[in-house]
């Protein structure tokens, strides 16, 4: 019996498909690795429970299962490319952080989580680039950074609210990203697509520093939430400018 004439373009379109989510597999179980050997060496030097590299293996295990499973819908290449395993990286150190969030605070986490935040924060500017200038910009791959960006300004307000340098209210600026995903099963105008802004990720850079600075075991409390307060200021504009750009569209 003939094939029909679609058949080899889909079996090898299927087959494209499984390589690329093979291959992240395979990138997300070196970073497991990684995970593993650094939260070791973080709960010896920085006195951590027992616990703690369990906690940032489940979180950096869940994060890559998702990847993996939604890569191939709109990442329309064979390879991961060199931004997606920048940001890979930058998952590794997400995790560490938020296996760290049920530890008791202290001024050696503070300023490991500063020092390893602002590695993470630097990373940010080098994946955009590393995407242009390989020519593997992909819509997975944005959404990729700017979920492990959310994620990451989530897990920082908690920090800086259990160490005291803000009130609860620090955690808007954690929730915000959510908030606005979840608004959309309310509101089914917000579902419009909406392309990503240098003015977004520049709000949400300068919030991301905000809170490092908050975090400074050297910043007085009143100054620490002052920082975190203009940026989260900044934050919410930025979101309101997006709302009302749906809004308007649906005029």
């Amino acid at each position: 019996m003939k094939r029909s004439a679609f058949t080899y373009p889909q079996t090898f379109v299927r087959g494209c498909l499984v390589r690329l989510q093979v291959r992240f597999a395979l990138a997300a179980g070196v970073g497991l690795v990684v995970v593993v050997i650094a939260g070791m060496a973080a709960r010896l030097s920085l006195q951590l429970g027992a616990h703690f590299p369990f906690r940032a293996s489940g979180v950096f295990v869940a994060i890559m299962a998702v990847a993996t499973a939604v890569v191939g819908t709109s990442h329309p290449f064979a390879r991961i490319g060199p931004a997606n395993m920048v940001t890979i990286g930058r998952v590794i150190l997400l995790a560490l952080l938020a296996g760290g969030v049920p530890e008791p605070p202290s001024r050696r986490i503070a300023w490991a989580t500063i020092a390893a935040g602002t590695f993470l924060a630097v990373l940010d500017g080098v994946d955009g680039s590393l995407a242009r200038r390989s020519r593997m910009s992909s819509r997975f791959g944005a959404r990729f950074d700017m979920e492990t960006d959310a994620l990451f300004i989530l897990v920082l307000s908690v920090i800086v609210w259990q160490h005291g340098k803000a009130g609860a209210w620090v955690l808007i600026g954690g929730l915000l990203r959510y908030a606005f995903v979840a608004a959309k099963w309310l509101l089914p105008w917000m579902a419009r697509p909406l392309d990503p802004t240098f003015r977004g990720k520049a709000m949400a850079v300068a919030h991301m520093v905000g809170l490092l600075v908050a975090l400074g075991p050297i910043i007085p409390t009143p100054l620490s939430a002052m920082a975190a307060a203009v940026t989260l200021a900044a934050l919410v504009w930025s979101f309101a400018i997006d709302f009302r750009r749906l809004w308007q569209e649906e005029l």
